[in-house]
């Protein structure tokens, strides 16, 4: 996996942070977390092809992380997408959909693709990830993700060498985990193999505190997570369901989270310093997201 942050942003972009984007890349397919405004022209700076595309997860239909939709879509629209697009929100997607498809005639209609509404729990599995989504508290209906991927199957070499089995159908189901007869001995797939342990990302959008977060951020490898006010500004964090940099940090702390990426910074803020070093206070690995980083899951 590996995650290119887009927009770093809350609700007013600065002229060196984008609204909320981020791009997920697993095998060659690309999931995009939110889609604030002018985010296909960050994914072409960062050298990113909309065709990529295969699922676009909502968090919430607040501007800054939906104002991208309409132009994106009519991009991939007009490019020959090909496939469906499998479209993730919480509850009122479908409706705040065909309203941007009403508002936009004709420029969205050739592209193909499904949305489904999703609360707590599993909301895909495919042969190498699962996506589960999570109920946050803020003021709109809005959600969190967490990305898993599978746990794989790898090949014991020294192993299979010693005992002489070679490429070939054998060395297939073992890979899948089923004992198998070689040289009349039972060879085991236990002893033949190991597992890799997949990945773990997750995506904490616009909340207040709340439970869900734990689930969201829990064995993290990567935790991203929204960080708008610094902690001196807790009153107002409340007040507009967000997070402090602490906030942040603290969810991390107690999740064994291995590495937190803040993002969504008030446009308030000329450097997110302050913020990054409240946050390291509590989680030393913490770093505050910048437009166009890249981070190696």
């Amino acid at each position: 996996m590996e995650i290119t942050i887009l927009g770093t942003s809350s609700m007013i972009p600065t002229k060196d942070r984008n609204h909320t984007s981020i791009f997920l890349s697993h095998k060659g397919e690309g999931i995009l977390m939110d889609c604030g405004e002018g985010t296909q022209r960050q994914m072409k700076l960062a050298g990113i092809r909309p065709s990529k595309i295969k699922k676009i997860l909502i968090s919430h239909w607040h501007g800054d992380h939906t104002l991208g939709l309409p132009g994106l879509l009519q991009t991939m629209a007009g490019t020959a997408y090909e496939g469906t697009v499998k479209i993730f929100g919480p509850s009122g997607t479908k409706e705040h959909f065909e309203h941007m498809m009403k508002a936009f005639p004709g420029d969205l209609r050739t592209l193909t693709y499904e949305i489904k509404e999703v609360e707590d729990g599993k909301i895909y599995d495919g042969s190498d990830i699962i996506i589960k989504s999570y109920k946050l508290d803020h003021n709109i209906p809005c959600v969190g993700y967490r990305i898993e991927e599978k746990d794989r199957r790898r090949i014991n070499v020294n192993y299979v060498k010693k005992i002489g089995i070679g490429e070939g159908p054998l060395m297939g189901k073992l890979q899948k985990g089923e004992n198998v007869k070689f040289k009349g001995k039972e060879i085991k797939a236990n002893d033949a193999t190991y597992i890799v342990k997949g990945k773990i990302v997750g995506y904490i959008a616009d909340t207040n505190l709340c439970a869900n977060m734990s689930k969201i951020a829990k064995d993290c490898d990567v935790l991203i997570s929204e960080s708008t006010y610094e902690e001196k500004e807790k009153e107002k964090a409340l007040e507009y369901d967000h997070l402090t940099s602490v906030n942040g940090a603290e969810i991390a702390s107690n999740n064994n989270v291995k590495k937190l990426v803040l993002i969504h910074f008030s446009q308030r803020y000329k450097t997110v310093d302050k913020i990054e070093e409240e946050a390291r206070t509590i989680f030393p690995e913490t770093v505050c997201g910048y437009d166009f980083m890249k981070i190696k899951v």
